[in-house]
């Protein structure tokens, strides 16, 4: 270490300078309410001001291929849900189950196999809202569903280098420190796929015995804002012909069909086994939340004829809510007669006044101070009427742009040849990289307006991006300042024994993912791993495999792994149940891939 503060003009007490930023990071991510990306650039900030890093060192993550790379999945990832793939995925893989274990094995293992070829995080945002739905009109309990939906993802993410930015991350760190082509898209195959089937399977048995019965916070939680909406099934729609509790149109949560118009014939109870025809139009009731899945929902769109005269594609609207004030000069007049669409270049698609369901038809209903009015307008109308003396409030809502389901197949494509290119590439020799094909996807979804560059921009996560580059820095300061190799000598991993080494080395990421981010945790602790192989005399590939499953590996709590979090909600967990379950998950896949990493990479000496 002498040596090393020597040749980099660092002072003797540079390494303990750093392992005590690394520990204000730990501490600021596990035990406050600080953001990853905060802690982990207020780190690289402090090792910049002290000296340890140069201004190149410090920024040098945001150039870094591993973490350009996810940006870029981002954007694919938008492409798929911008255009209702993902629900189209979701509905033929998961269909309609008989039973608890049919329902788990229609989630788990279809998930897994769409995580490891997608990034896990933007797949399960996509799937949350899709399972939700599926499992209501299956008549089962979110809670049952969510942590596997989540633990199938992390699962599948291990399968492929693309399946998680934890893997991306470690890609960029081994091209750093290896000066060579990287990874190939399936070298962590060996090791993942039986982690994943292993993992699979134990979620199928424990689930029902590990996971609890009960119902979600979100799901009692009443909105007095209760619209009246009229949809038409189109003439192309792939609704024709199937019943109602077949269309899904059943038992849609907070939105319920009250009657069905046949040519001119009105169905006030409208029986699940009614056949849908071309031109019926059904009208629901329900929240606003319930009424933007409605417009999700292909084959039907609202059945107001001012939604088709407005300018422009409907995919590059929106649903806003303004409620209408007593100087706007529709009040008093129908909204046909008010000429609505004229004046404001929005169409109203649904009307909500003090929660009483108005029996008319959109265009009939006459408006009344007070009265929300639920607008399919341009992305533009909430700033010009912001402070219209028309409007008392006005407001988008988030996420309610009619899906592109017409491109639903290109983005399909893109995402296929995305994967093919990478795949081909590597058998072939070409230099077609996981960065390179990754941009070329996003660049194809934009260009074939599969998403819009308003959504694209959207999509990218700058706080996950940000976490990332910053943890490259502080990786960078650990390997500079001979730290990481210190660290290992203090704590005399492994005595000597490589596949000891391995086990501390995945005890370690393990616990410090269940602790701080899994980003985070594969970035610190990759110097770790290189230095106890470099110390140890053995090939690095197996401590790189470990470090990747172990950072991923998070189950046992709702901050070892983003997914973990975001399913907290929808299926009203307490912390609790992640141990209950996560704890034996963790201790089944530390053995799984402890066993399988040398038997498939061995301890070659270096």
């Amino acid at each position: 270490m002498i040596v090393l503060l020597a040749q980099t003009g660092l002072p003797a007490w540079a390494p303990w300078f750093t392992l005590g930023v690394l520990g204000l990071v730990f501490y600021l991510m596990a035990f406050t309410r600080v953001p990853p990306d905060v802690a982990l650039i207020g780190g690289v900030v402090l090792l910049f001001l002290a000296g340890i890093l140069t201004a190149k060192e410090a920024v040098g993550g945001m150039a870094n291929e591993g973490m350009l790379t996810v940006g870029a999945l981002f954007v694919v990832a938008a492409g798929i849900v911008e255009t209702g793939a993902v629900l189209w995925i979701s509905t033929r893989l998961f269909g309609r189950p008989r039973t608890m274990l049919g329902a788990l094995c229609r989630l788990v293992f279809p998930t897994m196999t769409l995580s490891a070829f997608m990034n896990n995080t933007p797949l399960v945002a996509m799937l949350i809202p899709a399972v939700s739905d599926w499992v209501k009109k299956n008549r089962m309990r979110a809670s049952k569903f969510m942590i596997p939906l989540s633990y199938a993802a992390i699962l599948g993410g291990t399968c492929t280098l693309i399946g998680t930015s934890t893997n991306l991350v470690v890609q960029g760190l081994w091209i750093e420190h290896t000066k060579g082509p990287g990874l190939g898209m399936f070298t962590i195959s060996w090791v993942g796929v039986p982690v994943a089937i292993v993992g699979g399977t134990f979620l199928l048995l424990a689930a029902r015995w590990l996971l609890p019965d009960r119902k979600p916070p979100i799901s009692i939680q009443d909105d007095p804002r209760e619209y009246t909406i009229e949809m038409l099934v189109e003439p192309d729609s792939p609704l024709v012909g199937k019943t109602i509790e077949q269309a899904g149109l059943r038992h849609l949560e907070r939105v319920y069909l009250a009657e069905l118009d046949r040519d001119g014939m009105v169905f006030p109870a409208v029986s699940p086994e009614e056949k849908l025809r071309a031109g019926d139009r059904l009208v629901f009731v329900g929240i606003v939340d319930s009424i933007v899945d409605l417009q999700k929902v292909r084959g039907l769109v609202p059945a107001t004829d001012q939604v088709f005269k407005l300018g422009g594609p409907r995919s590059a609207r929106c649903l806003t809510e303004a409620v209408v004030s007593d100087s706007c000069p529709v009040v008093g007049k129908t909204i046909r007669d008010g000429r609505f669409r004229s004046m404001y270049g929005a169409a109203v698609i649904a009307v909500a006044r003090n929660g009483e369901r108005i029996r008319k038809k959109i265009g009939d209903i006459v408006l009344a101070p007070g009265d929300t009015l639920l607008l399919e307008s341009s992305p533009s109308f909430e700033a010009q009427q912001r402070n219209s003396r028309d409007f008392y409030l006005v407001s988008s809502v988030e996420g309610s742009s009619p899906p592109r389901h017409e491109r639903a197949p290109i983005a399909l494509a893109i995402l296929l040849l995305m994967v093919a290119a990478v795949t081909v590439s590597e058998a072939a020799g070409w230099p077609v990289t996981m960065f390179k094909a990754a941009l070329a996807a996003a660049g194809l979804m934009i260009a074939t307006r599969c998403v819009g560059m308003t959504a694209a921009r959207r999509s990218v996560d700058w706080q996950v991006l940000l976490a990332i580059a910053a943890s490259f820095g502080l990786s960078a300061a650990l390997e500079k300042t001979g730290a990481a190799a210190q660290m290992i000598s203090l704590l005399r991993l492994g005595q000597g024994s490589p596949w000891l080494a391995l086990a501390l080395i995945y005890l370690l990421t393990m616990v410090m993912t269940e602790l701080i981010t899994n980003n985070a945790a594969a970035a610190l602790m990759f110097p770790f791993a290189m230095a106890t192989a470099k110390g140890l005399g053995v090939d690095k590939l197996p401590f790189v495999i470990v470090v990747m499953i172990a950072a991923s590996a998070g189950f046992a709590t709702p901050i070892g792994y983003q997914t973990n979090l975001m399913v907290y909600g929808p299926g009203g967990y307490r912390f609790g149940d992640y141990v209950k379950i996560g704890a034996p998950m963790d201790l089944l896949v530390m053995a799984v891939a402890l066993m399988l990493t040398p038997l498939f990479f061995p301890f070659h000496p270096s």
